[in-house]
């Protein structure tokens, strides 16, 4: 008599932070899954940005199912009330819990490829009954293939940040002066990248944490011994309100809101002028080889010396193009929980719960979690993905009562209205209630009229948590 066929896999792409903890959730699950990792160590990604302190402390980045896989180990969780920097949080969490998977996690696996077997996009008959085939270059470009009841794409977006360009696109000559453009914030305590930037001019585009980050960092930078005439140059598609710099005070998360309120001082200090209202339409070199930013209005900036490219990332979803997917058209993230992060209305971080059901795709057994899920939309939280996984391992089990009892309490802002990508001048005023802080008044900063005269200021419209 012929022994039973094993049940292949569950494969997860990505050994990052949410990838992980789907294989911790898959083992607790009593399913035994094979994480995918094209980087040569857990949290690859992760660790491009070691540097950068995190603005949630260990307590809020550190999943239940993985802390239970760890706890036979010895491992120590550290300090709850503590913020990791990218560096602790690969090195003390994310490299012990990928140990303990063992062999159950392929580092150099690069996924390019996603499929039905025998089945591509088109063919109906049986489509169900196949499991999932999934085709993986090494780093030296041999190709395998491994089959899977299920994929959980864990990849992030990491990757492929957005370009310079206002229209989404990149702008023209972007690509020609790739040697002076970064799309991460970058290391000032790299003495080779601290001479990079030290004394000279640079532009930072961009209006979320990231750029935040970056300007604060340059103002360090400008204050210290060896950094004498650096200068930051915030560009920026909207107006300033006072959202633009986040929650403030009024954020549940204090780290985060302290890095908005570190991009301010560096405005008010003249560390870094504000240029308002500009949609980069292409890069030039002048007589010098100095970088001039030309906005799609006409405005030419004075020259910078280097950009700073922070304007968000979006999903890879090249290998993906055998799978029926259903992604909303402007977010690209799976159509049921678009309406629930669409930055046109959110910005507040209050996320509806939401699990298995909500990142299902037509193609059953295929789910987009963690930073992939949110598709193009921002302010995404660990502690989202871990829920994320939590229901989507559980109805992969088949126990749906648990996967679909999904319960996420995110932090909140302190800011209402949406993120104005809708980057309306005069967007109205919510006149609702409900919203989670007071209407922001608009923030006057001290920008000289030769950057940003005429620049509009736009308030913020629309309520959060609705």
């Amino acid at each position: 008599m012929n022994a039973p066929t094993p049940e292949p896999p569950v494969v997860v792409i990505g050994a990052g932070p949410t990838g992980l903890a789907a294989a911790a959730h898959l083992v607790d699950q009593g399913i035994e899954p094979l994480v995918l990792e094209a980087g040569s160590t857990a949290g690859a990604a992760v660790r491009e940005w070691s540097h950068v302190r995190l603005f949630s402390t260990w307590g809020e980045v550190v999943d239940p199912a993985a802390e239970k896989l760890l706890a036979p180990t010895g491992w120590t969780h550290p300090d709850p009330v503590a913020y990791p920097s990218g560096g602790d949080w690969a090195d003390l969490y994310l490299q012990p819990l990928a140990d303990v998977l063992g062999d159950r996690v392929r580092y150099g696996a690069r996924v390019i490829g996603v499929s039905r077997a025998g089945r591509d996009r088109i063919v109906d008959a049986d489509r169900e009954q196949q499991p999932f085939v999934v085709h993986v270059a090494d780093a030296d470009g041999r190709e395998e293939r491994f089959f899977a009841r299920a994929v959980i794409d864990a990849s992030g977006t990491w990757a492929t940040p957005g370009p310079a360009g206002g229209s989404g696109l990149a702008a023209l000559g972007e690509k020609a002066v790739a040697d002076r453009i970064t799309y991460r914030v970058p290391d000032l305590r790299n003495p080779t990248v601290r001479a990079r930037y030290a004394g000279k001019r640079t532009a930072v585009i961009g209006s979320g944490a990231s750029a935040f980050t970056a300007l604060a960092h340059l103002a360090d930078l400008a204050k210290s011994g060896d950094g004498a005439g650096t200068k930051g140059v915030w560009i920026l598609r909207r107006g300033i309100s006072g959202s633009t710099f986040g929650g403030g005070e009024a954020d549940q998360l204090p780290a985060r809101g302290a890095l908005g309120l570190a991009a301010k001082t560096a405005v008010d200090e003249g560390h870094a002028d504000a240029v308002t209202g500009f949609r980069t339409e292409a890069i030039e070199r002048d007589a010098d080889g100095r970088l001039v930013l030309v906005g799609e209005d006409g405005r030419r900036l004075d020259a910078v010396d280097e950009v700073i490219v922070l304007t968000g990332f979006r999903p890879d979803l090249s290998f993906l193009g055998e799978l029926r997917l259903g992604l909303d058209e402007r977010l690209q993230a799976p159509v049921a929980l678009a309406p629930l992060i669409d930055p046109n209305q959110h910005s507040c971080g209050t996320v509806h719960p939401h699990g298995h059901r909500e990142l299902s795709h037509p193609e059953q057994g295929v789910y987009l979690v963690g930073m992939k899920s949110y598709g193009r939309a921002p302010t995404f939280l660990a502690m989202t993905g871990y829920e994320q996984v939590r229901s989507v391992a559980a109805a992969i089990a088949g126990d749906l009562a648990s996967a679909d009892r999904v319960e996420l309490t995110l932090p909140e802002t302190g800011v209402c209205g949406g993120a104005g990508l809708f980057d309306a001048p005069d967007a109205a005023q919510a006149d609702g209630g409900g919203c989670c802080a007071p209407t922001p008044q608009l923030v006057r900063l001290g920008v000289p009229a030769a950057v940003g005269a005429g620049a509009e200021q736009a308030p913020a419209g629309g309520c959060c948590g609705s």
